[in-house]
């Protein structure tokens, strides 16, 4: 009888990204975030490509990639420091607490890799390189409505830290124009046109001209 071969295991190894790499982990990227990303206020990602681009000549900023047999699976990003221009991380809240953490900017499977041990030896990676730099947390950001993420975190004992949450409030809707308005009237009088208004009728008669008319009443007095 002929013995079938077992199947062959398949491993997945750990490398840092090479400038020749970044093209394809961009394309990486949009794959695994394209579902996540039109469902959430944030983007799980980087922005654009030139971002992207940028982070990898940071000196602060760790990216792995993670392969089977030459083919991307995983990617990781963190920095030991908060960085970036729009980063709203405020570092003094963790030194009170004691807390070195080791950010976790990004952590990415690729989907038919999900469920196989893949996010978690790159979970154990991040980790001992937190051990190897000095840190004590790790420390990342999950969009709420992202559940699955939420589940796999929490089971692995992550918990929520006194983190912003995204609020909104509906304001009561309004046109951008105002409605069209009534214009003034103008009738005829003995003395020419005159604007009237839309509700109250004629205006009243100006000034100057009952002043006009007292003049007229003093001077035909000193006549007589």
């Amino acid at each position: 009888m002929t013995k079938v071969a077992p199947p062959q295991l398949l491993e997945v190894r750990v490398r840092r990204i090479h400038r020749r790499d970044l093209n394809r982990t961009w394309e990486f990227l949009k794959l695994v975030f394209r579902d996540v990303n039109r469902e959430t206020v944030e983007y799980q990602r980087p922005r654009s490509k030139r971002r992207f681009m940028e982070v990898y000549t940071s000196e602060w900023i760790e990216q792995l990639l993670y392969e089977v047999d030459g083919e991307i699976v995983g990617y990781s990003e963190c920095a030991f420091e908060a960085t970036g221009d729009d980063n709203w991380v405020n570092p003094r809240w963790f030194e009170k607490r004691g807390m070195r953490p080791l950010f976790v900017e990004e952590l990415a499977v690729h989907p038919d890799y999900q469920g196989r041990g893949v996010g978690s030896f790159m979970l154990d990676q991040l980790q001992h390189l937190a051990r190897t730099r000095g840190c004590t947390h790790l420390v990342l950001e999950v969009a709420e409505n992202n559940e699955s993420a939420l589940a796999w975190y929490r089971a692995r004992s992550f918990y929520k830290l006194d983190a912003a949450i995204f609020l909104a409030q509906k304001v009561p809707g309004e046109p951008d124009l105002l409605p069209p308005r009534r214009l003034k009237r103008r009738v005829k009088t003995a003395e020419g046109e005159e604007p009237t208004s839309p509700t109250t009728g004629p205006a009243p008669a100006a000034t100057t001209s009952r002043g006009g008319a007292a003049k007229k009443g003093r001077a035909a007095a000193k006549k007589g």
